[in-house]
């Protein structure tokens, strides 16, 4: 028997008062897979994120991680999804009163498993995995720049070693030599850990650089989802818009 879908999302609709964000959205993404999900301002890309990881209820339908419900009423199997997947926030949303060892260590020490002496171990991992010394771990949040921030958010997203990595906008606010790095690092670690991606992203450097397959919401719904090549076949205006001009087309090309 196959294993199901890491992310599975059926029927879902979404509305705020009368306003409906999603209407009757499908979308799956399987093991290995890198998603890219784009879409015009307000189409609702981040709040499907949000369902995803449960941070909020749909008004219809159902989305799964790895077979089960992310709504379920199971508490056991609610607390083994959460530490199946990480999550990198657009700014990093790392702790500010807290110093960079202690935001890499708090998913750590909320398993309430694991000694301080393993914990520290595991800290000096996650940061020299994203490329970061030990002696920065002593910094506090508003020492950072912004590249650095990036990379301490992504060390605790994957203090777990999850299965899934949900990136919302991991290069906002990155100079274009510094998003090509960060990008470069998730490929590396992606390739190394064999992780699970989903990421909104408006940025086409890097969706190209990342994604091996897209997914296109807009009208409330999506619209395109496959390879660039079959997605850059769908005749819609957004589609047109979004991957119709000369630096798109030359991002896509140089991705392949």
């Amino acid at each position: 028997m196959s294993a199901p879908p890491v992310i599975d999302i059926q029927g879902v609709w979404t509305r705020f008062g009368e306003t409906v964000v999603h209407e009757d959205v499908d979308l799956v993404v399987h093991r290995g897979e890198m998603l890219g999900l784009v879409g015009g301002s307000g189409s609702g890309k981040t709040t499907l994120l949000r369902e995803v990881v449960g941070l909020l209820k749909p008004t219809q339908g159902e989305v799964r991680l790895f077979g089960h419900s992310v709504f379920g009423s199971d508490p056991d199997i609610q607390r083994d999804l959460r530490r199946r997947f990480g999550m990198l926030f657009q700014h990093g949303a790392l702790y500010s009163a807290l110093p960079v060892f202690d935001n890499i260590a708090f998913p750590l020490r909320e398993l309430k498993r694991l000694d301080e002496d393993l914990i520290r171990e595991l800290v000096w991992m996650k940061l020299a995995m994203v490329e970061l010394e030990p002696a920065q771990g002593r910094l506090m949040p508003a020492e950072l720049s912004g590249g650095m921030v990036k990379r301490v958010a992504l060390a605790r997203a994957l203090a777990l070693e999850p299965e899934l990595l949900v990136l919302d906008e991991p290069t906002a606010g990155l100079d274009p030599d510094r998003s090509q790095n960060f990008v470069e690092l998730i490929l590396t670690l992606q390739r190394e850990l064999n992780f699970t991606v989903i990421m909104v992203t408006h940025d086409i450097d890097t969706l190209a650089g990342l994604a091996n397959r897209v997914a296109v919401l807009a009208d409330r719904r999506v619209v395109a989802v496959g390879s660039f090549k079959e997605v850059l076949a769908v005749d819609h205006p957004f589609v047109r818009s979004y991957f119709g001009g000369a630096h798109a087309v030359a991002a896509l090309e140089q991705a392949g």
